[in-house]
């Protein structure tokens, strides 16, 4: 891989630093039965499954397009716990700890948000929160900018809260085990998304590259991965530079990932063209 030079790299640091003009716009209005469901930490795997649905199915009544995303975390959550409750995992309460510590840093990003404090909303999910609410992006897009948030931002920094070690090796299966977990359920997570927001998901499938390959590449090979790797130089690394650097680097990447995910539909013309696929209407 070439190095980058030190030019690029005060260019991409000047990038990153400056106001990103997608971050603004679209605001919740707060609703307290939406708060009480995001204001106390989840006290287990079950609690948090629970609220998620809840929460999951509230935002779905209100027709608000964060709903999207939850419907899948919601299911894979369940999933999970299942596991645990049928021994798929060596070290089930590392695995239960890590589920519920993963789920708060949604749950404080999403709390945060309600209450308009922006400044303790990372930007990936400030661009997934505000894109969903707008409604102008396609379902697709909010579910994919959830996943990306969680995953390419959350998850290396939850593992290293919840810890890596000792056992480092035996967590790190258990840590793969949860990649089977998802990627068993792609296919009927694309169902879901079919079944409540979209009829014409498969179509476009066909327009942006399939659905679970994107999933799989930000969920499985590629974002899981590289939160791991995260997590161990967050662990391993002495100094706090190091850790604020990497810090830095998940919200690159994240908001990189998040802006790949939005640019099929850049040009409005085409964006038009693909909510009427995905809403199922193929006519002209």
């Amino acid at each position: 891989m070439r190095r980058m030079t030190l030019d690029e790299g005060r260019k991409l640091a000047t990038a990153v630093r400056t106001p990103n003009p997608s971050l603004s716009g679209a605001r919740p209005d707060p609703s307290p039965a939406i708060l009480d469901l995001v204001e106390r930490p989840f006290r287990d795997v079950a609690d948090a499954h629970e609220r998620l649905s809840a929460l999951e199915a509230l935002l779905y009544e209100r027709e608000d397009r964060r709903a999207a995303f939850l419907t899948i975390y919601a299911r894979v959550t369940a999933e999970v716990h299942d596991g645990l409750a049928h021994d798929t995992f060596d070290d089930p309460a590392w695995v239960a700890e890590y589920l519920v510590t993963f789920a708060d840093h949604y749950r404080r990003a999403f709390h945060a948000f309600e209450r308009g404090v922006l400044d303790e909303v990372p930007d990936p999910w400030r661009l997934s929160f505000e894109t969903s609410l707008r409604g102008d992006a396609l379902v697709t897009q909010d579910v994919l900018l959830g996943i990306n948030a969680h995953v390419n931002y959350d998850l290396a920094l939850a593992l290293s809260e919840v810890g890596i070690d000792p056992d480092r090796r035996r967590k790190y299966a258990d840590h793969r085990r949860i990649n089977r977990v998802l990627r068993s359920l792609v296919d009927d997570e694309q169902d879901l998304i079919a079944a409540r927001y979209a009829d014409g998901v498969a179509d476009i499938d066909e327009s942006l590259g399939r659905l679970d390959e994107t999933l799989s590449f930000l969920t499985l090979r590629e974002g899981r991965r590289n939160a791991w790797r995260g997590a161990v130089v967050l662990t391993d690394g002495r100094y706090g530079p190091l850790k604020r650097a990497v810090r830095w680097y998940l919200n690159s990447l994240s908001m990189g990932a998040g802006h790949f995910i939005l640019a099929p539909t850049a040009n409005t013309a085409v964006r038009r063209r693909l909510k009427r696929l995905e809403d199922g209407d193929d006519g002209p």
